[in-house]
């Protein structure tokens, strides 16, 4: 028999009839008569299956009894127009190879209506079913997206460490990396862990963002981006956080905040745009299955002014709104480090778009913002999102030396492992910044799912680190 190329359903899917072709993927349902039996056939390239039509007269029924769901197989057939609705061609079948069985009685992915706590607990086995194909399809084209983006802007790729001995944000909530033999550590004078008898020599950690090395880059190249992955030891089972995440950041020389919040305004509506352009199979199927506001949500962002206010006047409105009988489940007053619910008031209640706010109180935000004139705000801008809350941080960066100094000192911050971030302040300093956005909370508005913990393959979680 002559041989021919398996074609992607996505591909079958767009073809005129009339062809002889060659599918393979995975069974989704087999459903039929006493002569027909209709197979659902999907490969991973979209997410709508290709029908395939089996003539049982034909087709060996012990071979057919092991085409259950889950199945993986190979189908040789004609691609002839479909009499059935849903779809515009089928394949009917010719020849049939059986590459893998799926035995329905230990198959974890049988039912329709699967939760997903459950798919959580198989999450090696969560990217066939058709949600989870579809959110990982979209997390791909948004990574491709983000770079495109970049590079379309002449910004360097820069790959900054994720083994590090600085902690960038000041909070301590770090991995730490080390070869010691934990059941007999080498102790210094002071009773302390030897970190000179480890593998680098000195305390390491994973990092908690590729900032401090991106912004060494920004002072050279002018503008750069890092996309990598980042770790929080931070013990915090919600479903907003994890323990293993990818994160954006751009670092630009010479952009002061206005600079800054301009190109993450136009950053997120591109992605937002490009998702709606090129994804819309995958966001309809989640729009009509799980959240029918999805598509007018994201359309609504690409095409709203984003509204700019001080942290002061957000913290203002708040204020009125719980004067006005609204109740918060956090207090707010000057100075709280807001809550998720308190930015999605602003962004979904009082103003009804995305809000960039700025002007932050300094104690409530990373030593190297550039302070403001007033002595207690800095200049970070955070964008907030509907359903979302804060999506992207960033500020325009301290630029003195001075100022950074007595800053960490006031933190009581160890200068000794952050000397040569210092030195991009001590040796041609200039007017620089920068911004932050998590891929996983990104993947949330985009999906319109509700838990961080279902836009990433493999979730990392207190207590959890399966697979």
């Amino acid at each position: 028999m002559e041989e021919i190329k398996r074609i992607k359903v996505k591909d079958l899917l767009g073809m005129a009839p009339g062809k002889e072709v060659l599918a393979k993927g995975w069974v989704r349902t087999k459903r039929g008569n006493k002569e027909i039996a209709f197979i659902a056939l999907n490969d991973g390239s979209t997410i709508n299956n290709i029908q395939i039509v089996v003539d049982k007269t034909a087709t060996d029924a012990d071979l057919l009894a092991k085409i259950t769901t889950g199945a993986c197989i190979a189908v040789r057939g004609t691609l002839v127009e479909s009499i059935g609705s849903g779809q515009a061609v089928e394949v009917r079948a010719g020849e049939i190879t059986l590459y893998g069985e799926c035995d329905p009685m230990r198959y974890p992915l049988q039912k329709k209506d699967t939760s997903f706590e459950y798919l959580r607990t198989v999450a090696h086995m969560r990217p066939r079913t058709n949600t989870f194909g579809a959110i990982l399809r979209l997390r791909s084209q948004m990574a491709f997206a983000i770079h495109d983006y970049f590079h379309s802007r002449g910004f360097v790729y820069l790959n900054t460490p994720l083994i590090t001995a600085a902690d960038a944000e000041g909070a301590g909530e770090m991995f730490q990396v080390t070869t010691l033999d934990l059941n007999n550590v080498p102790r210094n004078k002071k009773g302390e862990p030897d970190y000179s008898k480890d593998f680098f020599g000195r305390q390491t950690s994973l990092t908690v963002s590729g900032q401090l090395e991106g912004e060494l880059g920004a002072t050279a190249l002018g503008e750069i981006y890092t996309f990598g992955p980042t770790f929080r030891a931070e013990n915090s089972n919600t479903p907003r956080h994890l323990a293993e995440f990818w994160m954006i950041e751009p670092e630009m020389a010479f952009y002061d905040i206005k600079d800054n919040m301009v190109l993450a305004e136009d950053f997120i509506k591109s992605l937002v745009r490009y998702a709606l352009d090129n994804c819309m199979d995958d966001i309809r199927f989640l729009n009509d299955r799980y959240d029918n506001t999805l598509i007018e949500r994201l359309q609504g962002v690409v095409n709203t002014e984003f509204k700019v206010l001080t942290y002061t006047e957000g913290i203002e409105i708040l204020e009125k709104a719980v004067a006005d009988g609204h109740v918060f489940e956090y207090p707010v007053s000057w100075g709280i480090d807001l809550q998720s619910e308190h930015e999605r008031y602003l962004v979904e209640h009082h103003f009804g778009r995305p809000v960039i706010m700025t002007d932050y109180p300094k104690d409530i935000k990373a030593f190297y913002m550039k302070q403001n004139d007033d002595g207690k705000t800095v200049r970070g801008m955070d964008i907030l999102f509907p359903k979302i809350g804060e999506i992207i941080g960033g500020s325009e960066r301290e630029s003195s030396l001075e100022k950074m100094e007595a800053r960490i000192n006031e933190l009581g911050m160890s200068r000794r492992t952050l000397e040569w971030y210092l030195d991009t302040r001590r040796f041609g300093s200039c007017p620089h910044s920068g911004f932050g956005l998590g891929f996983e909370r990104l993947l949330l508005f985009i999906t319109g799912m509700s838990n961080i913990r279902d836009v990433i393959p493999f979730p990392r979680t207190p207590k959890n680190a399966e697979f």
